[in-house]
């Protein structure tokens, strides 16, 4: 069985302090099989992390649409931010991306969904995440497993490491796999190892966005 990460960010992400290769460092380090790679609205990273590590890595990414965020992988071209969530679904089956929806129920954070617009994509896409280890409070974890098994949805977990500790706080067993099909049939067959990562995290995130801020105001 594979240790599988979905949900990972580099430092192409405004808000993570992970560049991919001190990702690589720490997947290695802690055993992690496969990494998907999962920046905010870019693929950059994760084709950055393919070329040093193509055995490992998935390229994926995280797109904010009008209602929430998607979680895909195996994407081949970025989608860009500010489509609805049907026109970014319709371009990511364009590619034969697998498509998540990332930590729907999180009213914490930028990106969670109202319950009526998810219902509206639950037959456009394949899976919920229905762990994140970023959640701050861990009843919107339990919400989105509850949701899933009530509509009969796959569900997929995630560290959504935007620094190296967090790396491998949320991962599937599961067997091999190499592209969206052959891991929608093998996710059935996941088993899940998760641990909530401490609320410190965020401010990691905050100091990230602060770094490359004051960085492009000094060029």
């Amino acid at each position: 069985m594979l240790r599988v990460e979905l949900h990972c960010h580099t430092s192409y992400s405004k808000d993570s302090l992970l560049s991919p290769e001190r990702l690589l460092e720490a997947c290695r380090r802690k055993g992690i099989d496969c990494l998907v790679v999962t920046d905010h609205n870019t693929i950059a990273g994760a084709l950055h992390a393919a070329r040093l590590d193509p055995n490992r890595i998935v390229v994926g990414e995280e797109i904010m649409t009008t209602a929430g965020e998607l979680l895909a992988f195996f994407v081949q071209e970025s989608i860009p931010s500010g489509l609805s969530p049907q026109d970014a679904i319709a371009r990511l089956r364009e590619q034969g991306a697998f498509i998540s929806v990332s930590h729907p129920f999180d009213r914490l954070r930028k990106g969670g969904w109202r319950e009526n617009d998810l219902l509206a994509i639950l037959p456009l896409v394949d899976a919920i995440e229905t762990f994140n280890a970023r959640c701050m409070l861990p009843a919107f974890n339990r919400q989105a497993l509850a949701f899933a098994r009530k509509h009969c949805l796959m569900g997929t977990v995630g560290s959504d490491a935007h620094t190296a500790f967090e790396v491998g706080r949320a991962v599937h067993l599961l067997p091999d796999f190499h592209d969206a099909a052959s891991f929608h049939q093998a996710l059935a067959q996941a088993e899940a190892r998760v641990l909530l990562s401490s609320p410190l995290v965020h401010l990691c995130s905050r100091y990230a966005a602060w770094v490359k801020k004051r960085s492009a105001a000094h060029r």
